[in-house]
Parts: structure tokens; sequence; C-alpha cells
């Protein structure tokens, strides 16, 4: 059996969705509260106009990483992201978005996201941890708060960790439920709780647990959104990097 890895401190970043700079930021603060420790829950392309920059910032720096929904359509080259759309237009927004970043990413970003695992599993001090893009039972189920806390329940009795680490809503949120602690990092790349501020989990073992901090980064959304305009992709995704709705 594979040892798992064991940290005092770790950060998890997710949802970067091709935006180099918030990523950049990310990890610069990372670096600044001397956090040696990251893991990435995947989602590192789509809507943003940096997808072969951020695959290779996160293999340049070695971070442990697991596919999300965009990642594992792009890796294989397939024209559905796995996304939930609420009408017609947003779909027809999120299938630009696709085509855009199938026909922009190289094939060894592809290939990288391939072989990305679906999770993994670490330790913060003696607690056990399960990262997962969406849930544990599928890589685009959006675990939002204000879901019914059967559904809660219901996963944590099927957990085998302490902490259940996620993203895919884009909106962070932290709270134990059923003996399980579930921690949605927010996004880097693409927050939607209406601070454009990247996102970000910092797990720190704790006597009893592991304490959970939000982190928030600045960078220049503003800069970004026309940077999405010149690369082609749709002015709607730049209003929402500076609106984060």
């Amino acid at each position: 059996m594979a040892t798992v890895p064991r940290h005092d401190r770790v950060a998890v970043i997710t949802d970067i969705h091709g935006n180099l700079p918030a990523l950049r930021a990310a990890l610069a603060r990372i670096d600044e509260l001397a956090i040696a420790d990251i893991y990435c829950g995947g989602d590192l392309v789509g809507y943003g106009p940096y997808p072969n920059e951020v695959c290779a910032l996160i293999r340049e720096r070695r971070i442990p990483t697991i596919y999300g929904n965009y990642d594992y359509a792009i890796g294989r080259d397939l024209d559905d992201c796995g996304c939930a759309y609420i009408t017609p237009h947003d779909r027809d927004l999120g299938q630009q978005s696709v085509v855009w970043t199938l026909e922009h990413t190289k094939q060894a970003s592809k290939d990288f996201m391939a072989g990305l695992p679906f999770d993994l599993r670490f330790q913060v001090g003696d607690h056990r941890i399960h990262l997962v893009h969406g849930s544990p039972r599928k890589v685009n189920e959006y675990l939002f708060e204000d879901k019914p806390a059967s559904l809660y329940e219901r996963l944590a009795a099927k957990e085998d960790a302490d902490v259940l680490v996620f993203g895919h809503t884009h909106k962070p949120w932290v709270a134990d439920i059923a003996g399980v602690r579930f921690v949605n990092c927010g996004s880097v790349g693409k927050p939607k709780d209406g601070d454009p501020r990247g996102a970000f989990a910092i797990l720190t073992a704790a006597d009893d647990g592991v304490d959970v901090a939000i982190e928030r980064v600045e960078y220049d959304a503003a800069a970004v959104a026309e940077q999405v305009r010149a690369a082609g992709l749709p002015g709607e995704f730049a209003d929402k990097l500076v609106t984060a709705r």
C-alpha cells in the first residue's frame, strides 16, 4: 500500500480556469506564508486565456493535482465539459469556451491533464484528507452550501476521511456535518461569490482536528479581463472576472 503523505500545513488551490495571473498571485501568497505543500483540485483550463501556461506552471511547481471536469474533457478532446447551464445562452457561451480551449491547448497540456487522477488522499497532522473536484461521487457534482443537510449526511456516511476538500462551485464554504469537515476552497481564477479576489484554502493541523482558513488574494482582474477579450473569448467571461458572478 502506498504511503499517504503527511503534512502540518497545506494550501489547496482549485478552479484556476486558464487565469495565469491569478495563479501566480495565489502561489506568491502561499510562498509568502511559508507553506511548502500545495495540492490542486483541478479545472486548470476553460474560460481563461492561458491554458498552456497554467498547466506548465503546475507541472513546474510539481503540485499534486487531480482532474476537474474541464481537464477531463479537454485532455481527451471531448466537446462537452460536463458543466451545468441554466439557460440556452449560458450553454452557448460555455460551448464557445470549450471550442476555444480545445483549439488553443497544446497536446502536451492535454496529455498532462489526461494523466491526472480523480482524487488524492493525504494527512494533515493525524487527520485524513480526501481531495476531489466536485464530489466523491462525480467530478461535476455541485456541492453548494445551501443544499439539504441530508445530502451531506449521506456523503459523510460513506466518507472514510476526516476532511473532504473540493471546489467546482467557485463559492467557498466550510461546515462540519455528521463528523466530517466539508471544505469548499472557492476558485483561484474565476470566483463566483461576488469577491473578485482569488480564493484558496489553508489546512493546518490542530490538537482537536484541522483548522481551515479561506485565503483571498488580490490580482489585476481588470487586466486579465482585457486579455480574455483580446484572446477572442466571449466578453461576458471578461465581465464576470471583475464582478465575480
